[in-house]
C-alpha cells in the first residue's frame, strides 16, 4: 500500500469554502475516475495560529495507481485552480509512504 500524503493552508476565512469544495466536488471526481488500485482518502484539518491546515490522506495499491492519479511527475501536487484560489500556501510536493503495518476495524 501506497499512503499520499499533502498538506495546504487556508486563512481562516476560507476554511470552510475549502472543505466543502474537496467533500462536494474533488473527492467525487477523484472517486469518479475510476483509478483501479485507488482505496480512498481521508482529509485531516487543524486550526493554528490565524490559519486552518489540511492534509489529505490517500491510498493506493501500488506506485503504478499513484501515476494514474498524478501522472508521471507522480510526487507534483495536483491542486484544481478553483482549490488554489482558496489556498494561502501548500506543499508543492506530496509525500509518499509504503504502508507496512495497518490495524483494520
Amino acid at each position: 500500500m501506497i499512503v499520499r500524503v499533502w498538506r495546504g493552508w487556508t486563512t481562516r476565512a476560507n476554511a470552510a469554502a475549502y472543505e466543502g469544495l474537496l467533500r462536494d466536488e474533488i473527492f467525487p471526481g477523484i472517486a469518479a475516475r475510476g483509478i483501479q488500485g485507488f482505496r480512498g482518502i481521508s482529509l485531516l484539518r487543524r486550526e493554528e495560529g490565524g490559519e486552518s491546515e489540511f492534509m489529505t490522506v490517500m491510498r493506493f495499491d501500488g506506485l503504478k495507481d499513484v501515476r494514474d492519479f498524478a501522472g508521471q511527475n507522480y510526487e507534483a501536487a495536483v491542486i484544481p485552480p478553483r482549490a488554489r484560489a482558496l489556498l494561502a500556501r501548500c506543499d508543492e510536493r506530496a509525500l509518499h509512504y509504503t504502508e507496512t503495518v495497518g490495524l483494520a476495524e
